[in-house]
């Protein structure tokens, strides 16, 4: 079902209110620009700093723009398991083509919990679930054993995985199977997870390099490696730099470069990048010839 460049999008924030008309302008532009699907209200999309209402309106929005167009897969994660599942239904009349979820964040579940927490929301939503593995962030890891079970719920397609070990890769198909759809998480990764198996990526550059990321995802896919190489290297240094400070302040302020009208207010906790995370981006944009 899902393939290729699938950003995670921005939250265009203007007076501190979400600019819908800047999201579906931003919409608009990523599927021209090639991306496969879209990711709204994920980490990079400052979830976490919404309210409920706001959060189910941006899904709402994106839905409506993509028109079709591309599916979009909602982020509906929560370390509430009943706030996740409203989430799910929300996306689910909005027209979603699946939602994004975390196992529960700050609670730490154990293993048995994050089953219970998934199998609770497969039995409240019929709509399909991508997992994210995000250890990082939620201090958790869904093991490779708990994927497989999880793999086995009619609604379970597929994991994001992030959790930077690429063994991973091969462990999930052989455990969840060849049609489970195994996406990327790390930009900085993906080359190596798309070689092993994996299908597409997740992408936090692909907000400010929608057409070379898609280039590169399809360099992958039809196993054109030379150039996705050559297309890996040119990028590189703008993946990296795009975790220079905390995200998505960098990721805004490469916007704020590349497409200067695009609104780059960012809400508390998180603040503008550093001076010297600014100057890494300014090189990550210039060493993919954006600048």
């Amino acid at each position: 079902m899902f393939r290729g460049s699938i950003p995670a999008l921005v939250t265009p924030f203007r007076d501190g209110a979400f600019d819908e008309r800047a999201y579906r302008m931003f919409i608009d532009l990523q599927i021209e620009s090639g991306s496969s699907a879209l990711v709204p209200c994920g980490t990079t999309g400052e979830s976490a700093t919404m309210t409920i209402e706001e959060h189910d309106r941006v899904v709402t929005v994106c839905v409506e723009q993509a028109a079709g167009r591309v599916p979009v897969i909602a982020g509906c994660g929560s370390n509430d398991t009943r706030v996740a599942l409203e989430h799910m239904q929300s996306a689910q009349r909005a027209g979603a083509a699946a939602a994004l979820l975390v196992p529960p964040y700050y609670n730490r579940p154990s293993q048995a919990g994050i089953i219970a927490h998934f199998e609770a929301l497969a039995r409240g939503c019929d709509l399909p679930i991508l997992l994210y593995n995000v250890p990082g962030r939620t201090a958790v890891d869904i093991h490779v054993d708990t994927m497989a079970h999880l793999a086995t719920l009619p609604t379970v397609i597929g994991v994001k995985d992030a959790t930077g070990n690429a063994v991973r890769v091969t462990a999930q198909r052989l455990a969840c199977g060849p049609d489970f759809c195994q996406l990327s998480g790390n930009d900085d990764m993906a080359l190596g997870f798309m070689a092993m198996g994996g299908v597409g990526c997740i992408s936090v550059t692909a907000n400010v390099a929608p057409a070379l990321c898609a280039e590169f995802q399809d360099a992958c896919l039809e196993g054109r490696w030379t150039e996705a190489l050559a297309l890996q290297d040119r990028l590189f240094p703008l993946h990296t730099a795009l975790f220079s400070d905390a995200s998505p302040g960098p990721v805004k302020y490469a916007l704020s470069r590349v497409r200067p009208d695009f609104p780059t207010e960012l809400r508390l906790p998180m603040t503008w990048p550093s001076v010297a995370a600014q100057a890494q981006v300014d090189a990550g944009l210039l060493a993919a010839g954006l600048l």
